[in-house]
Formats: structure tokens, C-alpha cells, sequence
């Protein structure tokens, strides 16, 4: 099974790129995308009724923000999950930043954290929602559930996870509380980040690079975006991948293939 999550930077304007030629040509089993910009019913005739290979219709379930052109996740399933459902709490659904889609053996989570912005002016928000993240996670492992976590974390956890980090110090998304909370999350949290597992101590991998200075073409990025797993499903994952080819937004795709 293949899941890959992309943070397309609206789906109207990757599309513009080849969005949906290319989810035809690639077919993943399960499509997370964040940061869509748009309600299903803004999409153009061609975003309705997305293919795969096979010319089989993608099942897709929204979560869109009240704010028109802001934020929002969706996941595209070749598969029809058991349930499928927001966070529950309505200072983040109101952003449509998390979608949970329970496939029985895992529960999906398909996540946009915030960007805690210059001068960290919207920290105390992104941490409540890492928070909140912590605690849904926690709770499904206290329950015995398998999950794995995707989307575009907005933070890079350590110095590796971007190209700059003398720089970069006290900027948006590497900012210590953030990197406290990653630390937690892939320590007593109980979860992994499957990349790094896969990687370790490996640098040059990013996810987002900047539209300025040709930024992706030097390769000078973060690594952002991520598939995290409680550690007893680790055994599960054959593979963990940054689809750097893959352009259209100013992030790439992430990619994990299970058992």
C-alpha cells in the first residue's frame, strides 16, 4: 500500500501544473494533501471525479477552512475507509487542518500544522494544535490502535532537516518549542518519524524550498513534511521517501509503502 502526502499549495493552482495527469500516472492507493485552498464545489470539471491508472474514481473527503483560499486537507482513497472524520476540536476544524480516516489495521491522519510566523506570532496557536496532535495520537496507541501521521508539520526537527541552520536559528519552523515537541512526539510519544529511521543522519533531504534565489534547484530546503508512525507499526513500513522529482507547489510529495 502506497500513501503519499503532498502539501500542493492550493489544487486549483497545482493543477494548472499537471496535478491531476499526474495522479493518474502515479496512482497511489491513498492521496493526503494539504494546504488545498478550496471546497469541493470550487474545483474545475477537471479536480472532479480524480482517476487512477486504472480510470477508477478516487473517493475524496474534504476538510475546508470557513476562510475561502485558506488552508484546508483532503484525502484521496482508492479504498473506501472504514470512517472518516475532522479533529473535533472547532479552533482547528475551522481551518480544516486534520482529516482521520480509519482503514481498521491503521488509523490515517492527514494533518496541516500551522506556521507559527515571524516573530513567533502565532506559536502559542501552532503549539496548542501540536498539543493536540500528542494527545490524539496517544490516545489511539492507549487503545491499541496502529497510526501513522502525514502532512506538512511545519517544523524542522533537527539541523540535518535544512540546509541553513546557523540561519536559520529563532526562524518559523525551526523555533526550539517546535523542536521541543518534535522531540517529544518521536520520543516518549511513542511515535517515529519513518524517514529518518530509514535515514539516519542523512543531510540534503528537504520536502519545501523557496520560490526565491532558485531554491530547489540549489537544493537549499527544509524538510517539513513527514509520515510518523507509533513504533510498533515501524515493522509494517517497507519504505519511506522524499519525491524531490515531482515538482507543481513549493513543496514535493512524501511518499510510505507498507507491508
Amino acid at each position: 500500500m502506497r500513501i503519499v502526502s503532498w502539501n500542493v499549495n492550493g489544487i486549483r493552482a497545482v493543477e494548472k501544473r499537471g496535478f491531476s495527469q499526474w495522479v493518474r500516472e502515479d496512482s497511489p492507493d491513498v492521496l493526503c494533501l494539504q494546504e488545498t485552498k478550496a471546497e469541493p464545489g470550487q474545483l474545475p470539471e477537471e479536480l472532479r471525479g480524480l482517476r487512477d491508472s486504472e480510470g477508477e474514481v478516487y473517493r475524496d473527503y474534504w476538510a475546508s477552512a470557513k476562510k475561502r483560499g485558506y488552508s484546508g486537507t483532503a484525502i484521496f482513497s482508492r479504498t473506501e475507509p472504514r470512517s472518516v472524520r475532522t479533529l473535533g476540536l472547532a479552533d482547528f476544524d475551522d481551518e480544516g487542518r486534520v482529516l482521520q480516516a480509519d482503514y481498521g489495521d491503521f488509523v490515517l491522519i492527514c494533518a496541516y500544522f500551522p506556521n507559527s510566523q515571524d516573530a513567533a506570532a502565532r506559536l502559542p496557536y501552532k503549539l496548542d494544535f501540536c498539543a493536540a496532535m500528542l494527545e490524539l495520537c496517544g490516545d489511539l496507541i492507549s487503545r491499541g490502535r496502529h497510526l501513522i501521521l502525514c502532512g506538512d508539520y511545519n517544523i524542522a526537527h533537527t539541523p540535518i532537516d535544512l540546509a541553513r541552520p546557523h540561519e536559520n536559528e529563532g526562524s518559523a519552523g525551526y523555533l526550539p518549542e517546535e523542536r521541543a515537541w518534535m522531540d517529544t512526539f518521536t520520543g516518549g510519544g511513542g511515535c517515529a518519524d519513518t524517514f529518518r529511521e530509514e535515514h539516519p543522519g542523512e543531510p540534503g533531504h528537504y520536502s519545501w524550498w523557496s520560490y526565491r534565489s532558485a531554491a530547489r534547484e540549489r537544493n537549499v530546503g527544509w524538510r517539513l513534511d513527514y509520515h510518523c508512525v507509533d513504533r510498533a507499526f515501524l515493522p509494517r513500513v517497507k519504505k519511506s521517501l522524499i519525491r524531490a522529482e515531482v515538482k507543481g507547489s513549493d513543496h514535493c510529495p512524501v511518499e510510505i509503502e507498507l507491508l
